[in-house]
């Protein structure tokens, strides 16, 4: 289920949106300024689109944009009132990725979601890699498994979810919240036992082949992460 980011100060506006895209299967989040559209696109890993707007109270659209632009590539559609030529080009040459203006079709918004999505689903999958290395680990994101040295490590789905955003991010520190909404999509009320379990088994299954290297570390009341002084 594709998680959309609407980002606007306009209630009824909101409403519509996070109505209308729940009813098509999408799941929805908002925001109402600047300031916290970009609180929330730094913490959550796993929104696939934006919609944003761009006369925001705290900051304006064009910065957020700007700012995103900055430590992600998450696709953005614009919802503006502002519709001419020269800000469309110009919001287009800042990262945006389409531009809708105000007032909007519902329909026309669902189908240039559904667009930006496609497109951006192509070229994520023709720059996934095939294999991701992490000293004498191998995770092959084709056929999903993970090997170290000689064998090959029999993890649940949600182990390899979990592996698979440290491999991916190996400088990142996870919060507890971050990990489990990121693998489970469900909101993390501060009930980490899931997690341990999962986080635990994972490292079991990595100490059994791995002996006294140690590939995943803990930084106590923050999160988790890949162990950083051995990190290529």
């Amino acid at each position: 289920m594709p998680k959309i980011f609407v980002v606007e100060d306009d209630n009824e506006i909101i409403r519509l949106l996070c109505e209308y895209l729940q009813s098509q299967g999408h799941e929805v989040l908002s925001a109402k300024n600047g300031l916290a559209a970009l609180d929330t696109l730094r913490e959550k890993t796993d929104i696939d689109l934006v919609l944003l707007d761009l006369m925001l109270p705290m900051r304006s659209g064009d910065m957020v944009l700007k700012k995103l632009r900055e430590f992600s590539e998450i696709p953005v559609i614009v919802v503006s009132a502002k519709n001419t030529v020269q800000t469309k080009i110009d919001i287009i040459r800042m990262g945006a990725d389409d531009y809708i203006s105000k007032p909007f079709d519902l329909d026309e918004v669902l189908v240039r979601i559904e667009a930006v999505l496609r497109r951006s689903k192509k070229e994520s999958d023709a720059e996934r890699p095939e294999q991701i290395r992490y000293k004498n680990m191998v995770m092959d994101c084709t056929s999903g498994t993970v090997t170290l040295g000689e064998h090959t490590l029999a993890l649940t789905s949600k182990e390899f979810m979990i592996l698979e955003l440290l491999l991916k991010n190996p400088t990142k520190l996870f919060s507890k919240a971050n990990l489990f909404e990121s693998v489970w999509n469900e909101p993390f009320y501060n009930e980490d036992s899931t997690l341990k379990v999962h986080m635990s088994n994972l490292r079991n299954k990595i100490k059994q082949y791995a002996g006294d290297e140690e590939y995943i570390e803990t930084i106590w009341g923050m999160g988790y992460r890949l162990k950083q002084n051995d990190v290529i």
